[in-house]
């Protein structure tokens, strides 16, 4: 099914697979498999493995959007940018600070996540009226609630052959229509937006080689969750790009190849592109863009640095179980194995639940060997697309859901898609059947939309179904959770009343369905302002809207007590700022700060304000005499006669006083900077990891002025709640692009030697982290 080749590997005409050897390829040897395959030979007299590395689309694209003049340290401007009501704020606010004028590209606020205004009064709403006024003054392009999810918007109207898009949501994909994207935390964004670059070193690329054909019952979920259950777990392409190549791409459709790319995040990729033909041009056509095509293909020989081989006649209807979208199972296997299957899975996902009296069972959901389902819910930029939803509805015919507590809820992706489902009768088949329908949301996605209840088991084609994306709150004693299927699937156990059921098992009831797409829909509600700012426009803020706070600049040493240490082997940004009903409060900083690693270490808010309380006080000690509770946190962290009396003044006016996470891999998941900046707000002045899960995390801690240390995995022995870490010379160390710094930690038993590590960070981020957040670097 799926086959992964870790070497280097020529793709020769798009369909013969050489790995790479040790001596250089020949084009004898090529042309010898090229002739067994039935191809044409090559014409060139040599093979040489750099031409061929530059043989990629990716690398084409790539090429065609660096400003550094340098392959190997990019620099790169993107096409456009997009945000949703998440993150908007923050970044306009960002880049107002940082001297933000006018939107240099397009940039489209969409209002996709905060849709229903259901927490805090008018705050959401506020934030949807400050994004229009901030589109009007600086020329954006504003999407009003229900209109899009931000993706699907993205995929209708800006996506374009050959064009790159970055966006500050960790899903941003569009490859599949020959478009590079990345998902990033806010900074990156406000950098494009003050006409600055994406700073990163030419990535990996690894071939994505499809071949074979779905059979009937499998769809674009199913695909994606075996790829990612194939490489999440060994790291393989964290980082690198994708690329799409292969024969099987011609057996999908647009929509299915969309499906499968917008999963390809929770493989930990950098970016994807897939190969563009014919089905993609009409795509283009359909959408009122015909422009936009152009044929992506590799050359005629293209090196990758490794590949993943999928046959989809192999794939079957898969299931992701709580609590990640690598915990791949096939239906089938599950139905066959059921409680040993989930005994295991409750054992492992005890380990990641906060609360240890609540107690994950899923085997009792077995009714005679099968999952009993509570509740389905097809939504948003992997699941509500046009053709999942005509699928389900062929699917369900004129079967009912059945009058029980089993539900399903399906969100199209987009007016337009909407109006087309009811215009063909499929919205009709649908609540005939007893599904609810809704409008384009985000929020089942992460916990705030169709919130089952306590102890139910949710199947979703949604993104994710990390631990309370459902939107339960296991402090408050609540406990739910979801597993990720395929639309065709969840309306084959719709169609069994909940009983989990592939949609293998229905036969092949599929037909064809055209999509018209009525750009009226948008014309008629979407503000397109790009090129028409109007500066004299004044921005409006609601009463939830605050400022970022002052952030001091790095200080010459730092004096950090241990503010929570996390030992899970992947820490997620739900972990380390709470989804759901918080993201109501994420244009207030101060607020959402009161959120930060709640379900994983709820102590840590207060420890992090008692330490911020001395940093404050030392701040303004800066032409005084020091406090007496500033001095005494220093006597704590330092052993007696550690400095003289005298010493003590000059010590503490250069050392700043901040707190610090340590984790051993944080970050999975979400783009979102609050991760970051919450810690931030509260006096954070860095992370300790043995590895960072995505690049947008390390990136966030960066932008927000924080130390993105690594460690051994020897010494992170050494490291425990409420003790000190004291690193003498930071600052110069920063400044001199030093790699590692010495630091010691400091316990009631004594002090310890550290070597903390700050690899691969450019000359601009170190500019950033010295200056202490991105804010003060264009202010300086």
């Amino acid at each position: 099914m799926i086959e992964i080749l870790p070497s280097g590997t020529y793709l020769i005409k798009g369909q013969v697979i050489i790995e790479d050897k040790s001596e250089q390829l020949t084009v004898e040897e090529a042309n010898n498999r090229l002739t067994s395959a039935g191809l044409e030979k090559l014409e060139q007299t040599a093979i040489v493995k750099e031409h061929a590395k530059a043989g990629t689309i990716a690398y084409r694209i790539m090429t065609g959007h660096n400003e550094s003049g340098n392959m190997q340290q990019l620099k790169l401007r993107f096409d456009a940018l997009t945000s949703h009501d998440i993150t908007y704020v923050g970044i306009v606010q960002t880049a107002c600070a940082s001297g933000l004028k006018e939107f240099p590209v397009p940039y489209v606020l969409t209002n996709c996540h905060n849709s229903l205004c259901a927490v805090g009064g008018t705050i959401n709403e506020d934030d949807h009226i400050f994004g229009l006024s901030a589109a009007k003054k600086f020329g954006g392009i504003f999407v009003p609630t229900h209109q899009a999810v931000i993706h699907q918007y993205m995929r209708e109207m800006l996506a374009g052959c050959g064009k790159m898009i970055l966006g500050s949501d960790s899903h941003t994909r569009y490859g599949a229509l020959g478009t590079m994207a990345i998902g990033e935390g806010g900074g990156e964004l406000v950098k494009q937006l003050v006409k600055r670059t994406y700073d990163i070193a030419y990535p990996e690329v690894i071939a994505v080689y499809l071949e074979g054909k779905p059979v009937p019952g499998v769809g674009p979920q199913d695909v994606a969750l075996a790829i990612i259950g194939a490489v999440f777990k060994t790291g393989f392409v964290k980082n690198k790009v994708l690329e799409f190549v292969g024969p099987g791409i011609d057996n999908l459709t647009v929509d299915f190849r969309n499906g499968i790319d917008v999963m390809t995040t929770e493989t930990t990729c950098l970016s994807s592109i897939w190969c563009t033909d014919e089905q993609v041009a009409e795509y283009y056509r359909i959408h009122g863009r015909p422009e936009e095509y152009k044929k992506l293909a590799p050359d005629e020989v293209s090196y990758y640095d490794g590949m993943v081989k999928v046959d989809l006649n192999c794939i079957r209807p898969m299931i992701a179980l709580p609590f990640h979208p690598s915990n791949v199972w096939s239906i089938e296997e599950l139905n066959q194995n059921g409680l040993d299957i989930l005994r295991l899975v409750e054992i492992e996902g005890q380990k990641q639940l906060e609360n240890p009296n609540l107690q994950l069972k899923l085997t009792n959901k077995l009714v005679n060997g099968r999952l009993q389902v509570d509740q389905a819910v097809v939504a948003g930029c992997a699941g509500g697309t046009f053709e999942n939803i005509i699928a389900m509805a062929q699917i369900l015919g004129q079967q009912s859901i059945g009058v029980d507590a089993f539900s399903l809820s399906v969100y199209p992706s987009s007016q337009p898609v909407a109006m087309e489902l009811i215009n063909n009768k499929t919205v009709e088949t649908l609540m005939l059947a007893g599904a609810t329908i809704r409008t384009a949301f985000c929020g089942p996605c992460f916990g705030a939309g169709d919130v089952p209840v306590h102890n139910g088991f949710s199947i979703r084609h949604t993104t994710r179904n990390f631990p309370n994306r459902e939107g339960s709150k296991p402090d408050s004693g609540q406990i739910a959770s979801v597993a990720l299927m395929d639309a065709r699937s969840i309306a084959a156990t719709a169609r069994n009343g909940g009983r989990l059921t592939p949609a293998t098992e229905v036969g092949d009831v599929y037909q064809a369905v055209p999509y018209r797409f009525n750009e009226k829909v948008y014309e008629n509600r979407i503000y397109q302002g790009f090129c028409k700012a109007q500066p004299e426009q004044p921005l409006v803020f609601g009463p939830n809207i605050a400022n970022w706070p002052k952030i001091r600049p790095l200080t010459s040493n730092l004096l950090l007590k241990i503010a929570s240490v996390i030992h899970d082997p992947v820490t997620t940004t739900d972990e380390l700022i709470p989804s759901g009903e918080t993201s109501s409060y994420r244009s207030n900083p101060y607020k959402l700060a009161e959120f930060t690693l709640s379900r994983k270490d709820p102590a840590y808010v207060d420890r992090a304000k008692t330490v911020q309380i001395i940093e404050t006080k030392r701040q303004q000690a800066v032409n005084e005499q020091v406090p007496e509770e500033v001095a005494a946190f220093f006597r704590n962290a330092f052993l007696p006669n550690e400095y003289p009396d005298d010493a003590w003044q000059k010590l503490i006016r250069s050392t700043g006083v901040g707190t610090v996470i340590f984790a051993r891999k944080p970050g999975d998941g979400s783009a979102r900077e609050q991760a970051a900046s919450c810690q931030r707000v509260l006096g954070g002045d860095a992370n300790i990891a043995l590895e960072y899960a995505t690049k947008r995390y390390r990136s966030n801690l960066i932008n927000w002025g924080m130390l993105p240390f690594t460690i051994s995995e020897v010494a992170q022995d050494k490291l425990a709640v409420d003790s000190y870490i004291y690193i003498p010379g930071i600052r110069e160390a920063v400044q001199a692009g030093a790699e590692t710094v010495n630091a010691t930690v400091i316990t009631d038993n004594g002090t310890e030697k550290v070597l903390l590590k700050l690899e691969n960070i450019s000359s601009d981020d170190r500019d950033i982290i010295l200056a202490g957040c991105l804010m003060n670097y264009y202010n300086r």
